[in-house]
């Protein structure tokens, strides 16, 4: 049975990269499937697909959305691709989000694995204020959010060391991980 991947981690723990490093070197039979935001193309450092509010609305009301959420005042969502994609017997790994782990649980059930990528909080700090997006006060919200509680039956994937580790160390996970 085919898996749906979901990925969380706190802002700035490299989601986003290692997303990007699986859609450069994909193991055998898995899709990383993008997100459908709201905001623009160039926002975020997320490779996504960006859409007007009034688009996506149109495209949540024609039924073209697996999931979809709101925050930070922007509309999310995962294409009905992905569900085509598990059909297919295709594992999809999703950019998922904590909040809105519970719906993907419904909707998915026995296919679902969540997945949660760790970061010590040192690191986190730095390559937040690396990034430049936030001020002090915002990195200080981000630092305090990332270290509640995890998941549960969430598999933790260590991104303390260098990204190729991180990579090596998830392709190990997917072959010996089963839903929860």
């Amino acid at each position: 049975m085919a898996r749906l991947i979901w990925l969380m981690g706190a802002s700035g723990s490299g989601k986003d990269s290692l997303l990007n490093a699986l859609r450069e070197q994909p193991p055998e039979g898995v899709m990383v499937a993008h997100r459908y935001i709201t905001r623009p193309a160039d926002a975020g450092g997320e490779n996504h697909i960006a859409l007007s509010e009034v688009e996506f609305l149109r495209r949540r009301g024609k039924g073209l959305f697996a999931i979809d959420w709101q925050a930070h005042q922007q509309h999310y969502a995962l294409g009905i691709e992905i569900d085509l994609w598990l059909a297919q017997g295709i594992d999809v790994v999703v950019n998922g989000s904590r909040l809105h782990l519970s719906a993907a649980r419904q909707r998915y059930a026995a296919q679902l694995l969540p997945v949660c990528l760790q970061v010590s909080p040192a690191l986190l700090a730095s390559r937040l204020r690396q990034r430049g997006r936030e001020n002090e006060a915002e990195i200080a919200l981000r630092l305090q959010r990332a270290q509640e509680r995890a998941p549960e039956h969430c598999i933790s994937l260590s991104n303390d060391g260098a990204l190729t580790e991180t990579l090596r160390q998830f392709r190990a996970l997917l072959e010996s991980a089963t839903c929860s």
